[in-house]
């Protein structure tokens, strides 16, 4: 089964910026739609980003649109999430998620914080 294994969330400060990973093992990458989530406490998880596994196609969350790039690398087995001018509103714990035709799997999830 696909593992997925999420890194460098942290501390930002609004309108600024930070890069996650995500490294998928057990797993024939390229044959996977990768997305990033994110879920605040007592709220549902919301879509942030999702890119295609045949043309890379990305489509994003209304509300990261114009300020989150995602990409992907399937020579490193790696989806990235860059984030950039950050808000408050950025604040959650970030799940990065692969899918294909049967399967869909999370990783641990990895937390970043925006302060004013």
């Amino acid at each position: 089964q696909v593992q997925l294994v999420e890194s460098g969330g942290g501390l930002a400060q609004s309108g600024g910026s930070l890069r996650l990973s995500c490294l998928a093992s057990g797993v024939t990458f390229r044959r996977y739609r990768m997305s990033w989530f994110r879920q605040v406490p007592g709220k549902e998880r919301e879509l942030v980003a999702t890119i295609s596994s045949t043309d890379s196609h990305t489509t994003y969350g209304d509300s990261v649109k114009g300020r989150f790039t995602i990409s992907r690398d399937n020579a490193k087995n790696t989806v990235y999430l860059q984030m950039t001018s950050l808000k408050l509103e950025d604040t959650a714990v970030y799940y990065c998620n692969a899918r294909d035709i049967w399967e869909d799997s999370w990783g641990q999830g990895t937390q970043v914080t925006v302060s004013s």
